[in-house]
This record gives structure tokens, C-alpha cells and sequence, in this order.
């Protein structure tokens, strides 16, 4: 019986946990703040316990590679043009 009520007081720790920072991440998104960090947390956090969150992890890491890749393009243009 304790084993059963400790799994589920991790489980929702875990999911209240994800959800805060996902909520942050999200707060961040319109106030200047790490939104890059706390959404992937909240759900990395909620993907230990939810599917849907792991499709969605997915979706954020491929959208933040691709942004990351597009930054570091516009920065090797951008240094480019002040050495010429």
C-alpha cells in the first residue's frame, strides 16, 4: 500500500511540476525570460508520465533546432558583412 501511494504522489508531483513549467515557459514567451528552458522541461516533466507530451517534446526540440540553425545562419551572414 505504501508503494502504490508513494507512485502516485510521484506521479503528481511529476505532473504539477511539468505543468508550472510549462506555464512559466509559457509566461515567457510574452515577458522576456528563458522561455527556451522551461518549456522543454514542463515537458520533458510531463512526458515521463503522459504520451502526448513526449509527441509534443518532439515538436518543440525539432522547432528549437531549426530556429537554433536559422540564428546561427543569420549570425555567420551578419559577421560576414561587418568584416567586408
Amino acid at each position: 500500500m505504501q508503494t502504490n501511494m508513494f507512485k502516485r504522489l510521484k506521479r503528481t508531483t511529476r505532473t504539477a511540476l511539468g505543468f508550472a513549467c510549462l506555464l512559466i515557459g509559457i509566461v515567457f514567451i510574452l515577458l522576456p525570460g528563458p522561455a527556451v528552458i522551461f518549456i522543454p522541461l514542463g515537458l520533458a516533466l510531463l512526458s515521463l508520465e503522459y504520451d502526448w507530451a513526449k509527441v509534443w517534446l518532439k515538436k518543440s526540440q525539432k522547432y528549437f533546432r531549426q530556429a537554433a540553425v536559422k540564428a546561427d545562419q543569420a549570425l555567420h551572414w551578419f559577421g560576414k558583412k561587418l568584416r567586408n
